[in-house]
């Protein structure tokens, strides 16, 4: 099952208090970026994002789900209500997120 935009819109909106969030659309679901660096998403309409330490310490009862079949674990955020938190939440994660991947150019992009 695909996630619907109105619930992506949905955990926007709870994220309105943080600059520099951005999506992108990824096989019918919503992979999320905190200042380029993806900390989430919106998979089966379920907010979930990766468990760095910080997020475990600060959710520390929060259910492990797959985002799909064959991936990692993800913390469900089921403290959705509270910009705050989340604020806080995606504060404290940030330095333990991997760096954005560099990309890869084929011979083709290069000539431009």
């Amino acid at each position: 099952m695909a996630s619907n935009k109105e619930y992506l819109y949905f955990v926007l909106e709870q994220l309105s208090k943080i600059e520099d969030i951005s999506y992108r659309v990824m096989m019918g679901e919503y992979i999320l970026y905190y200042k380029g660096k993806v900390f989430g998403g919106v998979y089966d309409n379920r907010f979930l994002v990766k468990p760095t330490k910080s997020a475990v310490a600060m959710m520390s009862n929060a259910k492990k789900e797959l985002p799909y079949s064959g991936a990692k674990e993800m913390l469900l955020v089921d403290n959705i209500e509270n910009k705050e938190f989340l604020k806080e939440l995606l504060e404290t994660m940030y330095e333990e997120l991997p760096a954005p991947k560099k990309k890869k150019y084929t011979n083709r992009d290069r000539r431009r």
